[in-house]
């Protein structure tokens, strides 16, 4: 979830205060480089803590939903997801540090921590189809890929910046390619698709953001919906709440934190 919170950083010429908040308007002159800089800190607020409603749906149409409780803290870094529901997974806890390149999942019956092996970040969370990678590398599409801007294309009826990105020679990010459409006003990418790791025009999955509200001056996407084009499956995840103006203790993203 912390690639979708959201906070703001920009150039001072292309920022305007407001009462109420922070709003964004785009200059035409942006480079592919800074739409993707404002992106990622639009997507990965300082601090946050919410709720979030997961539905899983198969390839016969067969639900599974979760709750769980999340928190992150310096811009993504680190997040820690608890769940409530349902009781077979209540209290189970998934820790990651360092953009999700250290996890950790806790146990609740045999109150044990294991920790993952790193080719895990590609995996898939509780066989949805989000990767760990995809909850939680807030600046991998900085590091790991290099952009190029397209002309302007309408999502959603809204106006974006199209943009490419292509996996750097030496990454190992999990996608070959990407491609994103990102709102020009907030900054907020209503549609990413993501290409097989192997096969650049292979697409594999498409991530859809919606119903996007103002909160604590923020922009949200309060669903957010990834589509497995390839398994003909898809999950939702949708905010019960959120919060952007807290203050977590260090010691919650701990494995002494994922416990209480």
């Amino acid at each position: 979830m912390n690639r979708l919170f959201i906070s703001i950083k920009i150039a001072l010429s292309v920022i305007l205060l407001f009462v109420s908040g922070v709003q964004l308007y785009a200059q035409d002159d942006m480079t592919a480089d800074e739409i993707i800089q404002t992106m990622t800190e639009t997507m990965n607020p300082e601090q946050a803590k919410g709720k979030i409603k997961m539905t899983i749906v198969t390839t016969t149409g067969q639900e599974r939903t979760f709750e769980y409780n999340t928190f992150s803290k310096n811009q993504g870094e680190k997040s820690l997801m608890k769940y409530v529901k349902p009781k077979r997974v209540r209290d189970q806890a998934i820790l990651m540090l360092n953009n999700a390149d250290d996890i950790w999942v806790y146990f609740p019956r045999t109150r044990r921590v294991r920790k993952l092996a790193t080719h895990a970040k590609k995996q898939k969370l509780e066989g949805s189809d989000f990767s760990y990678e995809d909850l939680g590398s807030s600046d991998e599409f900085i590091d790991e890929y290099d952009a190029v801007l397209h002309r302007d294309e309408k999502k959603q009826r809204k106006v974006c910046y199209k943009l490419e990105l292509t996996r750097k020679p030496e990454s190992s990010a999990g996608y070959s390619r990407i491609l994103m459409w990102v709102d020009k006003e907030t900054f907020v990418p209503l549609v990413i698709d993501y290409y097989h790791d192997v096969d650049p025009e292979l697409w594999e999955k498409e991530l859809v953001c919606g119903d996007i509200e103002l909160i604590d001056g923020i922009y949200t996407p309060m669903k957010i919906v990834m589509y497995n084009k390839l398994d003909n499956t898809h999950t939702s995840m949708e905010f019960i709440e959120i919060k952007y103006d807290v203050d977590l203790p260090d010691n919650l993203f701990t494995e002494m934190g994922m416990q209480k």
